[in-house]
């Protein structure tokens, strides 16, 4: 079964989701990644998403491929003591974070990589809204649906690249 899901994600919605859960996610969210985090996202992150991602140009974006999350451990845990509830990217974190995502109630989604060009006819609107100095790097507001992504950490400390894979195998 595949979940429709709506951000900015609330506090029953992330009570719902489950480490292999399959979604299809819809609303407004924030991309930034690496060069943005070592700035600092100048953004009010309580109850939002972030997508690690940098888009290639187009209308109103081109492709936009999740990338390696664990690049964005140094810099999550403060985020989730601000109150960021959901992240999107690729490949496993650390335990560090992993604890965090548990303790503050958030949830890790996981995004196929090499589908940036499937991903980006998801994206419904996208503007800067910081650092636009940085480029593809720049920190994005965008609308998306019908996003495609697994649970890969939930609130209850499961992890679909351990334990909850099988479940995500069976579905």
């Amino acid at each position: 079964m595949i979940k429709t899901i709506k951000i900015p994600l609330d506090a029953k919605t992330i009570k719902g989701l489950k480490a292999g859960d399959r979604v299809l996610i819809s609303g407004t969210l924030y991309v930034a990644r690496d060069a943005a985090h070592k700035k600092g996202l100048p953004i009010d992150v309580k109850g939002q998403t972030v997508f690690y991602a940098a888009p290639t140009p187009g209308k109103p974006i081109g492709s936009i491929g999740p990338t390696t999350s664990s690049r964005m451990d140094p810099f999550t845990t403060p985020l989730l003591k601000k109150g960021l509830s959901g992240m999107i990217g690729k490949g496993a974190r650390s335990e560090e974070i992993k604890k965090a995502i548990k303790k503050y109630k958030a949830v890790y989604f996981a995004a196929t990589g090499g589908a940036a060009a499937l991903l980006g006819k998801t994206v419904k609107k996208a503007e800067v809204v910081a650092y636009p100095e940085l480029g593809p790097e720049a920190v994005l507001k965008i609308e998306i649906s019908n996003f495609p992504a697994i649970v890969a950490y939930d609130i209850y400390g499961g992890d679909a690249f351990g334990e909850g894979t099988r479940k995500y195998r069976e579905a």
